[in-house]
């Protein structure tokens, strides 16, 4: 940029004289920025609102405005319908998937009776009103139970020792009947 420009250029931001502007223009060896800081310190000009100074035409940046911009975004993309009903039919075939995955698995005196996936057990639990009972009652004739494949179920506890400690609670309560 030839020094006449840079002169012009003082001018057109800080609306001072020509000869105002090529003095501190000289004194600052025709460094912009120098130039404006000096214009400043000598009060001549009123110091920006922003932290920053720049020599080409581009708009300050409002980091503030910009976080808003991107919260209205944000907020402005709302879920349709379809996106809800896509997310509630991926998350039963989870489900699903994870009930075909585990088995649940009845046993007595060590062998294996029943091997079936949990989702019979769910259809059963749902369908029949009866399977409680036999369940329970089963824990007496030293039917016990467990799941195999919990791995891929998120619980927040340890099932299969759930079972065991009912079993072992039946057959206390066996032993005390005895008595």
């Amino acid at each position: 940029m030839e020094n006449i420009e840079k002169i012009e250029r003082i001018r057109e931001k800080t609306g001072i004289s020509y000869e105002e502007a090529k003095k501190v223009l000289e004194e600052n060896n025709y460094d912009l920025l120098d130039a404006m800081i000096a214009l400043e310190k000598e009060g001549k000009v009123k110091a920006p609102e922003q932290d920053r100074y720049t020599t080409t035409n581009e708009q300050p940046v409002n980091l503030e405005f910009e976080k808003t911009q991107r919260a209205y975004e944000k907020d402005c993309k709302k879920t349709s319908f379809g996106q809800l009903l896509d997310k509630f039919f991926e998350l039963c075939g989870n489900l699903i998937k994870s009930s075909v995955e585990t088995s649940f698995i009845v046993e007595k005196r060590g062998n294996v009776v029943i091997n079936v996936p949990v989702l019979v057990l769910i259809v059963c639990l749902l369908a029949f009103g009866i399977t409680v009972p036999l369940l329970i009652i089963g824990l007496f004739f030293e039917y016990r139970y467990r799941f195999e494949g919990i791995d891929t179920v998120n619980i927040n506890f340890d099932i299969n020792k759930a079972c065991d400690e009912a079993s072992e609670m039946c057959d206390n309560i066996k032993k005390d009947f005895k008595k």
